[in-house]
């Protein structure tokens, strides 16, 4: 495995959550006596060879305070409007201590149900490669609509639903952003970024119920998930 030096983590959390609604952002609802965020950040926290996680939350968060995360490998900083401003803002925060080379997760602030072997398989695989992503195929059958009736049918061959982590080297990934930024181009997740500049992520199978929190029914399936699973 290419992977001598050690891993860093952003976890991207400045988001509102207006389409899952309510007073409280969703990373912040309880979830079996911690919070989704606190489930979020778990794996990384659980990992000797993560240096440093860098939570970009929002200038007007008032939540992040009252969550216990007692490690001085967390680090709070201010994200922006959009997914990709976050990262950028956590790799910002990683210059002076991470090393251009050195690998960054990206882990989605409302996915609570990553396991400890997606995360090792993703490390390991990602590294033999330009980085990677964990992913699902899709399993549904797909409809394309046209002013609310089904156009055609899409074949699914082929199609993966992208999760997270994503996995790259942190000067390549923040290069890959910025230069996206500049072009008006918005990456919806960091391997579209890595894609734009003609890089190929692999891809490494994970657990489809690596789930994220985007309707209130989902927390109660995220509980299931991780009490049947033995997260920890």
């Amino acid at each position: 495995m290419s992977r001598t030096r050690p891993l860093w983590a952003v976890i991207p959390a400045a988001g509102a959550g207006e389409r899952f609604g309510g007073d409280v952002p969703k990373q912040y609802l309880p979830l079996l006596g911690r919070t989704v965020l606190e489930w979020a950040i778990r794996p990384f926290q659980a990992r000797a060879d993560v240096a440093g996680i860098i939570v970009a939350i929002s200038a007007a968060d008032d939540h992040w305070p009252g969550i216990c995360l007692s490690s001085d490998r967390i680090q709070a900083v201010q994200g922006g409007p959009q997914r990709a401003h976050s990262v950028l803002a956590g790799l910002n925060a990683l210059s002076g201590k991470a090393d251009a080379r050195d690998w960054v997760l990206v882990h989605d602030a409302a996915r609570p149900c990553l396991t400890d072997e997606d995360l090792d398989r993703l490390v390991d695989a990602a590294a033999e490669s330009c980085g990677g992503l964990l992913a699902a195929p899709v399993q549904d059958t797909l409809k394309a609509a046209d002013n609310g009736a089904v156009a055609r049918t899409v074949d699914r061959e082929g199609l993966w639903r992208a999760l997270t982590p994503q996995m790259f080297r942190m000067e390549e990934l923040a290069s890959a952003l910025q230069r996206a930024e500049t072009a008006g181009f918005l990456a919806t997740d960091e391997a579209a970024a890595m894609e734009r500049m003609g890089h190929r992520p692999r891809i490494v199978p994970g657990r489809a119920d690596n789930i994220k929190i985007t309707r209130p029914e989902d927390l109660a399936l995220a509980e299931f998930i991780i009490s049947q699973s033995g997260i920890a």
